[in-house]
C-alpha cells in the first residue's frame, strides 16, 4: 500500500475559525478512518503582525518549522504551500483568494465564498485559467452525516423530495452584545447580517437536498421570494431573513419542489441551546428525513417512514479520542475531550481534489456556489440590502 500524500496548508488569518479549522487539520487522519493523506501546515499569516502569526501556529500545535509571516502578500509567496486556507470575514473573501490565485495557489475559501456572484463568477473563471484547485469551505456538506442524508434521498427512499425546511438562528441581544456595531455580525463593512453568515447553511440544507441530489443536467435555479427585516442600529445588515424558494423540476422528477429557509440573528432555532427539535426536516411522499441543530454541525437524524416507522442515527464528531488532553471548540465552546470540530472533513476533500487532479469540490463544485451566491444577491435586492462599494466590487487590487 502506498504512503499517504502529505499536503502543506498555508493559513490565511489567525481569528477564531482559523485556530478552529487547524487544529482540526493537523489530527491524525486515520482517526477518522482516513489513509490515502496527510495535513501539515507551513505556514500562517496574520494581517496585524508577524508576533501574532507565530502566536496562532504555537496555539494550535503547528509543527515548529512553520513559518509566520506579517501580511499576506507574504504568504502566497512561500513556495511550499500547496494550497491556502482563507479565514478572513466574507467581506474580504474575494480580495484575499485573488490574490491567492494569482500568486499561483490552490485555495479553499470560508462561506459565505463571496459577497455577491460576480465576484464569485470572477474567482472561478480566474482558477479555471490558471488550472488551480478553488472550493469554498462549506465543511457541513462533507460530513458524514450530510453524505447519509443525501444517499437516502437518491436511493429513493423518501420519494423525491417535495418540500425542505430549514433554519439557522441564533439568539442573541445585538444591541447588547455587539452594541459598538463594529462586530462581522452586524457591521455593514464586513457584509454583516444574519444571511451571508448563518442563512447560508439554512440554504445549504436546502440546496444539497433539492439541487445537488438531481442529475447534473436537469439541475435549474429556484424562483425566489424573500422577505428580509435589517438591524436598526447599522441598518445595512439584516437581522431576519426569511427565503421561499422553488425549484423547477420535470414531471418525472417528481415536479417543482419548494423551500422555505430562515435564519435569524435574534431568535433561535431552539431555545436555550436545546437540540430536541429538528431544525432541518426534509420531506417527501414516502417519508421525511430530519436533522437536529444546529444546521451548521448536526449530530443526530432522524427517518421517519410514511408507515410510522422510525430510524434515529447519532454521528458523533472522531477526533484523537478521551485521555488524549486534546480539545477543540468555537465561539468559546469546547468539545468533549478529543473530539474534532468537524472541519477536517472538508479539508480531506480539498487534499484529495488535489491528489486526483481535481479543481473542484465533489459535494459543492463552483457553479452550485454561484448559484447560492446569486440566490443571496436576490434576497438582498429584494430586501433593499446592499453593501459599500469596495467589498462589492470585482474591482482587483481594492484597498479595503
Amino acid at each position: 500500500m502506498s504512503s499517504p500524500k502529505t499536503i502543506r496548508w498555508g493559513i490565511l488569518a489567525t481569528g477564531g475559525i482559523a485556530v478552529t479549522f487547524t487544529k482540526d487539520l493537523l489530527v491524525d487522519p486515520t482517526t477518522r478512518g482516513v489513509k490515502h493523506i496527510k495535513h501539515t501546515v507551513v505556514a500562517a499569516a496574520s494581517s496585524s503582525s508577524k508576533s501574532r502569526a507565530e502566536s496562532f501556529l504555537k496555539d494550535v500545535g503547528a509543527p515548529s518549522e512553520a513559518k509566520a509571516y506579517g501580511s499576506y502578500e507574504e504568504l502566497v509567496k512561500d513556495p511550499n504551500i500547496d494550497i491556502i486556507y482563507i479565514a478572513t470575514p466574507h467581506s474580504h473573501h474575494y480580495q484575499n483568494a485573488m490574490l491567492c490565485l494569482e500568486a499561483g495557489k490552490n485555495v479553499l475559501c470560508e462561506k459565505a465564498f463571496t459577497v455577491n456572484a460576480a465576484q464569485a463568477r470572477a474567482l472561478a473563471d480566474r482558477a479555471k485559467e490558471k488550472g488551480l484547485f478553488l472550493m469554498e469551505a462549506v465543511w457541513t456538506r462533507y460530513f458524514p452525516l450530510s453524505v447519509y442524508v443525501r444517499e437516502q434521498i437518491t436511493s429513493g427512499r423518501i420519494g423525491p423530495v417535495a418540500r425542505v425546511f430549514a433554519d439557522n438562528s441564533m439568539a442573541t441581544n445585538p444591541e447588547e452584545a455587539w452594541k459598538d456595531g463594529k462586530h462581522r455580525m452586524v457591521n455593514p463593512e464586513l457584509a454583516g447580517g444574519a444571511l451571508l453568515d448563518l442563512g447560508i447553511y439554512s440554504l445549504t440544507w436546502v440546496f444539497q437536498t433539492l439541487y445537488h441530489t438531481q442529475p447534473e443536467s436537469a439541475r435549474k435555479p429556484p424562483k425566489v421570494l424573500a422577505a428580509l427585516k435589517n438591524y436598526g442600529a447599522t441598518q445595512d445588515a439584516d437581522e431576519t431573513t426569511t427565503v421561499v424558494l422553488s425549484f423547477p423540476r420535470s414531471e418525472e422528477l417528481g415536479g417543482d419542489a419548494h423551500a422555505i429557509a430562515t435564519t435569524s440573528i435574534r431568535i433561535a432555532t431552539t431555545p436555550g441551546g436545546n437540540t430536541d427539535a429538528p431544525g432541518i426536516r426534509i420531506q417527501g411522499p414516502k417519508g421525511e428525513i430530519q436533522v437536529f441543530p444546529p444546521a451548521f454541525r448536526p449530530t443526530k437524524t432522524k427517518i421517519i417512514g410514511k408507515d410510522g416507522s422510525v430510524e434515529e442515527k447519532e454521528w458523533p464528531q472522531p477526533g484523537p479520542g478521551e485521555g488524549s488532553g486534546w480539545y477543540n471548540g468555537f465561539g468559546g465552546g469546547k468539545n468533549a475531550e478529543g473530539e474534532g470540530h468537524g472541519m477536517f472533513w472538508e479539508a480531506d476533500e480539498a487534499a484529495s481534489a488535489l491528489v486526483e487532479g481535481r479543481k473542484e469540490g465533489k459535494y459543492e463544485g463552483l457553479e452550485e456556489s454561484i448559484v447560492i451566491m446569486e440566490v443571496m444577491d436576490e434576497v438582498r435586492r429584494q430586501g433593499g440590502l446592499t453593501y459599500p462599494e469596495k467589498i462589492e466590487t470585482t474591482k482587483y487590487p481594492t484597498q479595503l
